[in-house]
């Protein structure tokens, strides 16, 4: 089968409407359809500012890279994408082509 894979980037504190980025984009990706989705905190990472962030004792909390990804169909990813937009979220994405499966 044909998909995406769909992967947004936000900091593990980020909050939208009072909750998690992270948590918000998986909740809107299950209300949309998409049959499944995760959420992967960094060790290490930086973005647009330059600034590399580790996991540390000496870190802050709540700085580190969250990748939320989903396999999702092209139509899925691009409603996906209008609702953040919609909501006025400014993230990095990654959208490329997957062929997903299962084994067995």
């Amino acid at each position: 089968m044909s998909d995406v894979m769909l992967r947004l980037f936000t900091e593990e504190d980020h909050k939208h409407k009072g909750r998690l980025v992270y948590e918000w984009l998986l909740e809107t990706g299950r209300e949309l359809g998409i049959s499944g989705g995760s959420a992967f905190r960094a060790i290490a990472g930086f973005g647009h500012h330059g600034r590399i962030q580790e996991d540390t004792f000496f870190e802050l909390a709540g700085k580190l890279p969250v990748e939320v990804m989903f396999a999702a169909s092209p139509e899925q990813a691009d409603a996906l994408l209008a609702r953040v937009a919609r909501e006025g979220l400014h993230l990095f994405y990654i959208r490329t082509a997957a062929e997903t499966g299962t084994t067995g």
